[in-house]
């Protein structure tokens, strides 16, 4: 890689040194995630760095729009992931396709975004955003979804790629992708870059969820998410993991 090649990430840290984030979470975001998990410093710190980059432009910027969260395993990924939902349905997004790589995290994953009574579980016990109830609905697929709630629909990439090539009833279909607004959101994302050429072709037919694949093998990965990564762990830990967020233009 060339040594002049900055990073998304490399542009915010200095941007924050010098105070140009504003380290403040929306209401929205902050009185409907669980009181019971505190938010962290580096959590306020990569919340700022999305609401900037959502709301302004910067060099690179493009739709659909791509972040990818590079942080330590238990550096709490997953309630930022919550934290996003949140935020981007006051923007005006209702649908969030949530996958993963493996079969078991998925059924541990819905328990912390579905289950009140899990001591994981991510959100307030009631959700009020805008001065209205929102509640957290699963779903199969985003057609005849209630517009007024959030709605998570979980998968695997394996699963996801069968799905969008081999038509199935109440399945995901190139057809949602189409017709809605969909939020794409990949815990463990660094495991996605052994996606299989025919993974890759979702991507060419929909247009809106390419970041999440691997990209060509005569491209870096590297240089691929090199203006996504918008805040890299500074953690000591040997075992760095990612998540990353898509979304199109409102």
């Amino acid at each position: 890689m060339n040594s002049d090649t900055k990073f998304l990430y490399q542009s915010l840290d200095a941007f924050s040194q010098f105070g140009g984030l504003r380290k403040e979470i929306p209401d929205s975001v902050k009185l409907n995630l669980n009181p019971n998990f505190e938010l962290r410093g580096y959590q306020v710190e990569a919340f700022a760095r999305f609401f900037h980059c959502y709301k302004n432009n910067f060099p690179g910027k493009s739709f659909p729009l791509h972040f990818l969260f590079n942080m330590a395993t238990g550096s709490g990924k997953t309630l930022i992931m919550a934290g996003l939902i949140l935020y981007l349905y006051e923007q005006g997004y209702r649908n969030f396709l949530f996958f993963v790589n493996s079969t078991n995290i998925i059924e541990k994953t819905k328990d912390n975004f579905l289950n009140p009574a899990s001591i994981k579980y991510l959100f307030q016990q009631e959700i009020t955003i805008g001065n209205r109830r929102v509640r957290v609905q699963p779903v199969e697929n985003f057609e005849g979804v209630n517009p007024n709630e959030i709605n998570i629909g979980f998968t695997t990439i394996q699963k996801l790629h069968s799905d969008l090539t081999n038509q199935k009833e109440n399945a995901v279909t190139y057809e949602d992708f189409r017709k809605h607004k969909i939020v794409l959101i990949a815990d463990e994302a660094h495991h996605m870059n052994v996606a299989t050429r025919s993974e890759m072709e979702i991507s060419s037919k929909t247009g809106r969820i390419s970041c999440l694949n691997s990209p060509p093998r005569t491209t870096s990965p590297i240089q691929r998410w090199r203006r996504s990564i918008a805040i890299k762990s500074s953690s000591a830990t040997t075992c760095p993991n990612s998540a990353t967020t898509s979304f199109r233009k409102t």
